[in-house]
């Protein structure tokens, strides 16, 4: 009886020893517009891949720039801007051998859904009763960077300066809008339908006057699980990814950008 349950313990501490060897944690430090469909691509990549678990890090891409550029431990990087990319890769924080566009986004104007405002184009945005409008801290936040390069085209940055509320991502402008304690914000249109009963879009800004809204994605230099962050990256890109994308409305990336 000895001898059986001392083989019994051993085959459990094999086991044990085998489980955690397979186990394989892969951080993911992701755009925060790009929540949901990372996070149902996520589900169907761990479920066939048994001791896969995915960690997602989400915020704007500024503040996950800093974060790897302080040398916290990530595997893969979404950005919802080349900018942000730029400056890793020159700093040689990815991988430029991996680096690849896999989705574009359009930049709206929301308000809540029970505004009574009038705001149906650019100049709208003066109105006096609209006093308080959020964008992302461009700063640090994509979405902010191509509404301050929107408004400057506009002419109407000088104007609506006094105006601007200041988010720390984008979507946190969009729950500032859903809650009504802005009268207008700058989004993804991805964004604005995630809270469809709360805001309403007012307007889409023309894209001829602000930067096209790429999504770059990089396994990050000395990432631990190198490997698997690639396979994530190709399914973003594979047919299955592309679809999920175009469902939850994102755009496929231009023909021949990188």
């Amino acid at each position: 009886m000895r001898s059986l349950a001392r083989v019994v313990v051993l085959v459990a501490f094999a086991l044990a020893v085998a489980t955690a060897a397979q186990a394989q944690e892969v951080t993911l430090s992701v755009a925060i517009s790009m929540k949901e469909a990372v996070e149902e691509l996520g589900k169907g990549f761990m479920a066939s891949r048994p001791g896969v678990t995915l960690r997602y890090n989400f915020g704007s891409s500024g503040e996950l720039q800093k974060q790897i550029e302080a040398g916290a431990p990530v595997d893969l990087f979404i950005s919802a801007a080349q900018r942000q990319m730029d400056e890793l890769e020159q700093k040689q924080l990815v991988v430029s051998t991996t680096r690849r566009v896999f989705a574009r986004n359009v930049l709206t104007v929301i308000k809540p859904s029970d505004s009574k405002i009038d705001i149906a184009k650019p100049a709208d945005l003066l109105d006096a009763r609209a006093t308080k409008i959020v964008i992302g801290n461009p700063k640090t936040v994509p979405a902010g960077q191509y509404a301050e390069e929107s408004l400057k085209t506009l002419g109407l940055a000088d104007k609506l300066q006094p105006k601007l509320v200041f988010s720390e991502n984008v979507r946190q402008a969009l729950d500032y809008v859903a809650r009504g304690e802005v009268d207008a914000g700058f989004v993804y249109t991805t964004d604005a339908v995630t809270r469809g009963a709360q805001v309403k879009e007012a307007f889409r800004l023309a894209e001829d006057t602000y930067r096209p809204v790429l999504y770059p994605v990089a396994v990050v230099t000395g990432a631990k699980q190198a490997a698997l962050a690639q396979a994530f990256l190709d399914l973003l890109l594979s047919r299955e990814g592309q679809a999920t994308l175009g469902r939850l409305g994102f755009q496929p990336p231009p023909a021949g950008v990188r």
